[in-house]
């Protein structure tokens, strides 16, 4: 499950995470947070398909909203009340798929 991310790893954390991706996650409302957009419905669809493969295997299930063609995601470790490093393990994986 891990601990609690104090501010200054969470800061760390994602600065490692942003390093090399088009669009940054970012935290929002003490939770990590990115919104996705793809061509059409279909291929968020597709993206939050692979996304539920991803969480069910990690146990590690995000906060989701769909429209059309954007995915917002948001992580937080509940059992842990705050973000810790299972989001951004998550975080990671899922940034793979939209490369």
């Amino acid at each position: 499950m891990g601990e609690k991310y104090t501010q200054d790893e969470i800061d760390q954390a994602l600065q490692v995470l942003n390093a090399e991706q088009k669009t940054l996650w970012q935290v929002q409302d003490g939770k990590l947070s990115q919104t996705f957009k793809f061509r059409d419905f279909l291929a968020a669809f597709g993206f939050m398909t692979q996304v539920a493969i991803l969480a069910e295997k990690a146990n590690h299930h995000p906060e989701w909203f769909n429209v059309y063609n954007k995915v917002t995601i948001n992580l937080t470790t509940h059992d842990v009340g705050g973000i810790s490093s299972r989001d951004f393990q998550l975080a990671q994986k899922i940034s793979t798929l939209t490369c």
